[in-house]
């Protein structure tokens, strides 16, 4: 029992780094946006009182009943995230094709525009912090963008080093932050009690009902005190349910309170202070030491985005969103500690070039509100599937469980849209330009593998075909890589065409990736003998196993009597080269068929992604019209 509470406590600190390090961050530009002027609600003591409750029931109703208490409720067998909420919803549709379609392409959708998140979230927060140093000397004013700059490249340039080694300091320097958060909170309630009434919905309704259209307008202000909601979802897989709840009730919830009370006490006292209300909260000798602490949490809120994206990544590799990149696992332990190059130096580019385009924080609120609450908006989507089709739940109580949720994104998320001349195009553009390759890729390799399947062979009767004069076998053993496990590869038939030979043991091998994140070991293969010493072999992942063949292969093989010797089995690969045909219909637009056709030229190499030895492997290729 000792064992197991010290265990939880251990999640727990670790969840409050990984897990709230982005929500954690809002303090510093949250309520500071909510009551910008340029909303059009003029400043005075009822307007603090409604920002700072209008804050409260937000982080109420959106991260503690709608993700804390709802949505950690939807795993996929331990597992959360997009990606994990689109696979159990695909599986709860999978009977009804019209609901799979708006499934399929929503999640998608939510998956573009986090991408977008993972762009803003270290851009906002990292120049959030260092712009704390201007608030005690105008000095540093022309050094923010370039010092933010340079922070960010030292994380960028970090992450093919893999995190484990200062993983272990996130969770007590997110424990310091937020019990920073507290303190100042507190220190300005104690002067300023009468904050305390911010509690009272009545002002947050006042607060967004009596100002006409600036009330919708400052919407999309109040949604940066939840950004990074999203992850406590996303993280569930490796800190449990349990662990993030308790962190966010025991600690996280209260201390954002805290802040954010603590900050309307500061504005009701000084109005003047709405220029910097998160760093003037403290006194004068706290200023750089909280610069400090804050510019450390920022770096760990974007690592955990950063951590996110390439997480996101291979699961849509995975489950056949997006064409096969190189990744690299920077821990022999940890299974999440990847790095994907790809995806690292796209989003340094696109966060340096965001980072010097709008200068300020305040600038880059409004872009950051789009890709938050479009994401959000997908889950919602997703859980009333899941809650409706999966778990069998009437439409009423499902509706009853999802409508309020899908209310109150789909206000946020049209107030954010109000920004999109200010910024808000940024994620929109960017998650546009995700959504589109996915969605060519996965309609493109539809077509391809119609197109290859057209010509394909049926392998039993090939191989009793084969087996009446059979060529030379010669030693060893030959894996042929298949995408259908009952037709005869391409490979096989280039390799007979070519060296007229066949190895005494055929073993012609399917991989499969299953909408579900993790596969046992135990249950990752299946054996059907064709005679001759031929064998048709499945092999089948989850969609955040890592797909090594050669380890499930002789790990496996010897429990249903198959021996791999690793310098005598040799690895057939076929590689279609897609060409253009003006005789096919693909069925998509032709500069949709050039992108496919770049994307598939550009994927990355099967042998990196299965983990193949390179000096074991056959590569044969064909040409394929489409």
């Amino acid at each position: 029992m000792e064992s197991r509470s010290h265990s939880r406590s251990a999640l727990t600190l670790a969840a409050l780094g990984i897990v709230y390090g982005d929500i954690g961050t809002s303090p510093l530009y949250a309520l500071k946006e909510t009551l910008n002027p340029a909303h059009g609600i003029a400043a005075g003591s009822e307007t603090v009182l409604g920002a700072a409750s209008a804050i409260f029931w937000a982080l109420m109703l959106v991260v503690s009943l709608k993700y804390v208490l709802l949505v950690l409720r939807a795993d996929n067998h331990g597992e959360g995230g997009i990606m994990a909420l689109l696979a159990l919803a695909r599986q709860a549709v999978a009977q009804r094709p019209r609901a799979l379609r708006t499934v399929v392409l929503a999640g998608m959708a939510g998956a573009a525009l986090f991408y977008g998140d993972a762009v803003l979230t270290p851009a906002i927060s990292v120049l959030s912090a260092v712009e704390g140093l201007s608030v005690g000397t105008h000095v540093f004013e022309p050094y923010v963008v370039p010092l933010a700059i340079g922070v960010l490249t030292g994380l960028f340039l970090v992450q093919q080093h893999g995190t484990a080694s200062v993983g272990a300091w996130f969770g007590p320097i997110a424990l310091a932050w937020f019990a920073a958060l507290a303190a100042g909170g507190v220190y300005q309630i104690a002067q300023h009690p009468q904050v305390l009434g911010a509690l009272h919905p009545q002002h947050a309704w006042w607060f967004v009902t009596q100002h006409g259209f600036a009330s919708f307008a400052v919407l999309g202000a109040v949604l940066l005190a939840f950004t990074g909601a999203e992850t406590l979802y996303a993280d569930m897989g490796h800190f449990g349910r349990t662990p993030i709840r308790l962190a966010w009730f025991g600690l996280v919830f209260p201390a954002l309170v805290l802040n954010y009370l603590g900050q309307g006490a500061l504005l009701l006292r000084v109005p003047a202070a709405v220029s910097s209300p998160f760093f003037l909260l403290y006194p004068t000798w706290a200023l750089y030491p909280m610069v400090l602490l804050a510019t450390a949490a920022t770096v760990i809120a974007s690592q955990a985005t950063i951590t996110g994206a390439f997480s996101l990544t291979r699961q849509a590799i995975q489950l056949g969103y997006l064409p096969r990149m190189q990744v690299v696992q920077t821990s022999s332990r940890a299974y999440g500690q990847i790095y994907i190059p790809v995806v690292n130096w796209l989003l340094f580019v696109l966060v340096v070039a965001v980072v010097a385009g709008f200068g300020e924080s305040g600038e880059l609120a409004a872009a950051y509100g789009l890709a938050v609450t479009g994401t959000m908006l997908v889950t919602t989507l997703l859980t009333f599937y899941v809650i409706h089709h999966g778990w069998g739940y009437g439409l009423p109580g499902s509706l009853a469980a999802t409508g309020i949720f899908l209310l109150v994104d789909a206000a946020f998320f049209s107030s954010s849209l109000l920004k999109i001349v200010e910024g808000g195009w940024f994620p929109l553009a960017l998650g546009s330009m995700v959504f589109i390759v996915m969605l060519t890729w996965m309609q493109g390799r539809r077509s391809l593998l119609a197109r290859v399947g057209v010509s394909d062979i049926p392998l039993t009767d090939f191989l009793a075909s084969l087996m009446a004069y059979p060529p030379t076998r010669v030693p060893g053993t030959a894996v042929f890589l298949n995408a259908s496990a009952h037709t005869v590869p391409h490979s096989l038939l280039h390799n007979l065409n070519h060296n007229r030979v066949l190895h005494e043991r055929l073993v012609f091998l399917t991989v499969r990736i299953k909408a579900e994140p993790w596969v046992p070991f135990a249950d990752r293969m299946r054996i059907e003998p064709l005679g001759n010493d031929a064998y048709a072999v499945t092999l089948t992942f989850g969609f955040k196993n890592r797909p090594d063949v050669p380890a499930a292969l002789e790990g496996l093989g010897p429990q249903f009597g198959l021996a791999f010797e690793p310098m005598q089995t040799s690895y057939f690969l076929s590689r279609e080269t897609v060409v253009s045909s003006p005789a096919v219909d693909s069925g998509l637009p032709a500069w949709r068929e050039k992108l496919f056709r770049w994307l598939s030229h550009n994927a990355g190499n099967a042998v990196e992604y299965f983990n193949l030895p390179a000096n074991r492997v056959i590569e044969l290729g064909s040409r394929v019209e489409i």
